[in-house]
């Protein structure tokens, strides 16, 4: 056979198997909630702007409803909008809803080998005991709390130093969040001029750029593909290996160092676990698990948390009438003295402020795949087990039914008619249900003291005009990304009010 004979018996089995893996699909496709028509090889990408993928979704919840598909590749993924659809799965069928669905961008490198993108019973051990230890578990004699404080200190001493002059204070908040959840992780915090410390924040930084750009949205929905190309996608697997040595570094001077009855941040407890279950042949205890759940920790402790804060202030600025009234609560609750956690219990409106911010800012705006755990029955459809879930947190946090004018700023969201603190069920900026994210409590007490502490100590001045400000994020992705910005932090003096 020639050359050219062959090149064709080959181009038709290849058009063969394409159109019989086509058919299937489009069969399966059959017994799934509606979507966008899937083309062979690329699914629904035709339908995605790869720019603003949380748009594109936006506008399929409007075609599609609650329940729809999209196709990345060959692989189905069920999207679920609106609170109600939330609901009734994530939370009325969490334990269905329970499994971790594939997610590339992290799992390529982690391999499933740590607390997020792990299953069934290692994935509940391990959540567990970070649960515990991010709770104070056996952490020596210092609170969470006390560690906040101390290191919100450090931040307002690094400001003080800005003199009043224009400041952007995105890279003075990622010190501080990362350096907190340091401390947790290793116990202790960094130097803000340590290089090691600026190169893990410049890693974090770069890896959230990267994931909430069109190459790593690309990565993420075609790896298969994606691997073997060249591109900015290509720096992630670096980053995660600068990252993931720095910890293993850490690790290896705590085993040096470690006294079983004295532990002192969360390496420690990981070890002393660890020694408890060496003869167990089941255990979920390993060195690489306790490295690989650490970066994880850092990814999602860090990033959530400082794009939230930089967005409170970004939206004080925005809104001077809102500032006033923040500033006001501050003054008569707190005064002088050092902000507690337990302050926002008098403090209804600044409570109110940063759930606002929560869900107006909407920094996690496409939660982690979810993954059934079994068969389930879903208003008048049934999944299989395994099948992905997407849920598009955005349509929550922008849910009229939920909401009053929810594409305005309006803290009132979050404020009952008496004027105490309303909880809605239907912010969801940490996700819901089981996979809740862990450190959900440690986030809320670092925005309130460092917030907080930061309002007590200047008075916040913008550059320009409230009309001017632009609050577009300049990543969207996996995380809004808020812009770059600057104000001038003024020294607050309570000896002249």
């Amino acid at each position: 056979m020639d050359f050219y004979s062959l090149s064709t018996v080959l181009l038709v089995i290849l058009i063969t198997c394409l159109l019989a893996k086509y058919t299937r699909m489009m069969l399966e496709k059959a017994k799934l909630p509606p979507g966008p028509t899937p083309l062979p090889i690329i699914g629904t990408l035709y339908k995605m702007n790869l720019n603003n993928v949380v748009r594109s979704l936006m506008e399929l919840h409007k075609t599609f409803g609650d329940i729809f598909t999209i196709y990345e590749g060959n692989r189905p993924c069920v999207v679920l909008c609106g609170y109600k659809a939330i609901k009734e799965t994530l939370i009325d069928k969490a334990e269905e809803f329970s499994g971790r669905g594939y997610f590339p961008l992290f799992y390529d490198y982690s391999k499933g080998d740590d607390l997020v993108f792990s299953n069934g019973e290692k994935w509940k051990e391990l959540r567990h005991f970070t649960h515990l230890t991010l709770t104070n578990f056996g952490m020596g004699k210092r609170s969470i709390e006390e560690r906040i404080k101390e290191e919100a200190e450090h931040l307002i001493e690094l400001l003080k130093k800005t003199n009043g002059s224009p400041t952007d204070p995105k890279l003075h908040i990622h010190y501080s969040v990362c350096n907190l959840i340091c401390s947790v992780m290793f116990g202790k915090r960094f130097d803000y001029q340590d290089e090691e410390f600026q190169n893990l924040i410049h890693w974090l930084q770069d890896s959230f750029r990267i994931m909430s750009n069109p190459w790593g949205l690309m990565y993420n929905a075609y790896p298969w593909f994606m691997k073997y190309i060249p591109g900015p996608h290509k720096q992630l697997m670096k980053n995660y290996t600068f990252i993931t040595d720095l910890i293993r570094k850490r690790v290896e001077n705590n085993i040096k160092s470690l006294d079983s009855n004295n532990p002192r941040d969360y390496i420690d407890c990981f070890l002393i676990k660890m020694k408890k279950e060496e003869k167990n042949s089941a255990t979920y205890y390993h060195h690489n698990t306790l490295v690989m759940s650490i970066m994880m920790v850092l990814f999602g402790g860090t990033e959530a948390v400082s794009n939230t804060l930089i967005f409170i202030f970004l939206l004080l600025i925005k809104h001077p009438n809102v500032a006033e009234k923040v500033y006001k609560e501050i003054d008569n609750v707190i005064g002088h003295r050092p902000p507690n956690y337990e302050d926002r219990l008098k403090m209804p409106y600044t409570e109110a402020f940063i759930h606002e911010v929560q869900r107006f800012a909407d920094v996690a705006p496409l939660s982690l795949p979810h993954e059934l755990t079994k068969d389930t029955q879903i208003r008048n459809y049934t999944f299989r087990k395994g099948t992905v879930f997407l849920t598009l947190l955005t349509s929550v946090h922008y849910d009229k039914t939920q909401f009053n004018n929810p594409t305005n700023f309006h803290p009132n969201n979050f404020l009952g008619e008496d004027g105490k603190f309303k909880k809605n069920n239907a912010l969801m900026a940490f996700s819901a249900g089981k996979r809740i994210c862990p450190g959900l409590s440690l986030a809320l007490m670092e925005m309130f003291l460092f917030f907080t502490t930061m309002l007590q100590n200047f008075t916040i001045k913008s550059l320009v005009s409230p009309e001017d400000i632009s609050i577009d994020p300049v990543g969207v992705g996996l995380a809004h990304i808020p812009p770059n910005y600057e104000f001038c932090l003024l020294p607050r003096s309570y000896s002249e009010e």
